[in-house]
């Protein structure tokens, strides 16, 4: 059994659709960055934090890859070309999605008030907008980025639509809504808490 820890508003919510989609048995607790419960596996004070067997495993990355990995599902097996295309999806959605996200955040709520640039995420969200077109291209004929197979790739690039989507960033076009939806719509997600 696994044990979530981290709000469902937060990049847990990454685990806990993967678990969703997996079928696993997993207990969650819902706690906000730096709370006491999560601070008691992770110094740092990140969500999320995924426990097994008393191991702490953090950074939702490499969490989707070794819950990807253990079920073989979601994923194809390392050492593979189509292992290193899904990996360059994952890659490109973190430098090109997330990490503009997450600075945006660090701008808005997250770093000490006299340390944030606020004008930063003008340039931040034209940059987000070349980036939804870069995923427009990637995404090809779809459904999901490999093709017929949903992977890590897809869970990291739906639960960024929405939060891209809560931090009041541009639009994605037609095609890539109608991929977000598919998303959306998939039982999993639904179970998952993400509304």
């Amino acid at each position: 059994m696994y044990t979530v820890i981290g709000n469902a508003r937060t990049r847990a919510f990454r685990i806990l659709w993967m678990l969703e989609e997996l079928g696993v048995p997993y207990t969650h607790i819902p706690a906000a960055p730096h709370a006491d419960e999560v601070r008691s596996h992770y110094p740092a004070g990140k969500v999320p934090v995924l426990i097994e067997d008393g191991t702490a495993l953090t950074d939702s990355t490499a969490i989707l890859t070794y819950l990807a990995d253990k079920h073989s599902a979601f994923t194809f097996p390392a050492g593979t070309l189509d292992r290193a295309h899904q990996d360059g999806h994952t890659q490109f959605i973190l430098d090109e999605m997330d990490a503009l996200l997450w600075t945006a955040a660090r701008h808005s709520f997250i770093l000490p008030e006299q340390d944030r640039v606020p004008d930063v995420k003008n340039s931040l969200k034209r940059e987000f907008v070349h980036s939804l077109e870069r995923l427009q291209q990637r995404l090809g004929e779809g459904p999901y980025l490999m093709g017929d197979t949903m992977t890590i790739a897809d869970i990291l690039a739906g639960h960024c639509s929405r939060w891209a989507e809560n931090a009041k960033f541009p639009d994605a076009p037609a095609p890539l809504q109608v991929y977000f939806e598919r998303l959306r719509n998939r039982p999993a997600w639904q179970r998952a808490g993400q509304t």
